[in-house]
């Protein structure tokens, strides 16, 4: 991701609690966003809360001075139909103004409800067409290894992409390129759009499968901020193998009557809904929202 010029002061040892009130503050933005855009795909933005907030408060590199450097690293959120989450931890962490978030999915704002790097020149690339991220970020890397550059690509992806052919055509390429700077974290919340994912692949595992394809996969509690941290300190996991992290979340995670409930895919919050969700998170949103 290509960031504005801002000096992103990283501590040795990470304070979880503020990590962790963080991410209940983008929760309480998420819900308040979609809320007032009646837009959906809140259990999917939900569930992927605490990894963007380790990524862009811990773990990427976004150095400052000159946004366009090739050593940055290159962040792809492949997800794109989650993107609430992207833009409120943007807003948190300083890249994008926090009166944007009021003007989320309505035309002409930069944040519609599908990242487009049109509106938003920031993005490495536009996404919410599923099974492209992963492809996108290796053909990236394959490019930055060529010119010896040390950037390390970094994709978020649904457990739903992971049908798309496509994604094990790219997880081929980077094992046989020897794609180690890439990491695809794997948001494996089991829900997709019309079920649930372990009954729609026959109960397979998806770290089995990126194993087969040689790379390094581990699991992790994508919910829990200190195990992603332990986990995200660790790779490459092996020298000359791309790293996969299946991150095993909750849709609609943090908010109790949201928790795996297929219908929150979709469903829009009531007003009462989100007051509701303010009440148990217990903190106030990013933006004030819209009027």
């Amino acid at each position: 991701m290509i960031v504005n010029e801002v000096q992103l002061d990283l501590p040795p040892t990470p304070d979880i609690s503020l990590l962790q009130q963080t991410a209940r503050k983008v929760r309480a933005t998420c819900v308040q966003m979609a809320h007032d855009a009646q837009e959906g795909h809140l259990s999917g933005a939900l569930s992927c809360v605490e990894i963007l907030v380790v990524l862009f408060s811990y773990f990427l590199r976004l150095p400052n001075g000159n946004p366009w450097s090739a050593q940055r690293d290159r962040f792809v959120f492949s997800k794109g139909h989650a993107c609430a989450a992207l833009y409120a931890v943007l807003a948190e962490t300083g890249y994008i103004p926090a009166e944007w978030l009021s003007g989320y999915a309505v035309a002409d704002s930069p944040l519609p409800n599908h990242p487009c790097k049109r509106a938003l020149a920031m993005l490495e690339m536009s996404s919410g067409s599923l099974g492209h991220g992963l492809g996108f970020a290796t053909g990236m890397l394959y490019g930055l290894k060529m010119k010896n550059s040390p950037a390390r690509g970094i994709v978020l992806m649904s457990d739903g992409e992971c049908n798309e052919g496509s994604v094990w055509e790219a997880a081929m390429f980077a094992r046989a390129q020897r794609l180690d700077r890439l990491i695809a974290i794997v948001d494996h919340n089991n829900h997709q759009a019309v079920g649930k994912h372990d009954e729609l692949n026959g109960f397979t595992s998806l770290g089995e499968k990126f194993r087969s394809f040689g790379w390094r996969a581990v699991e992790v509690d994508g919910n829990d901020i200190q195990e992603l941290i332990q986990i995200l300190d660790r790779v490459p996991f092996a020298k000359g193998r791309p790293a996969a992290v299946i991150a095993k979340t909750k849709a609609g995670a943090g908010i109790t009557f949201m928790e795996n409930d297929q219908r929150w895919f979709y469903r829009t919050p009531t007003t009462e809904d989100l007051e509701a969700a303010l009440q148990e998170l217990n903190v106030r949103p990013i933006h004030k929202g819209q009027p």
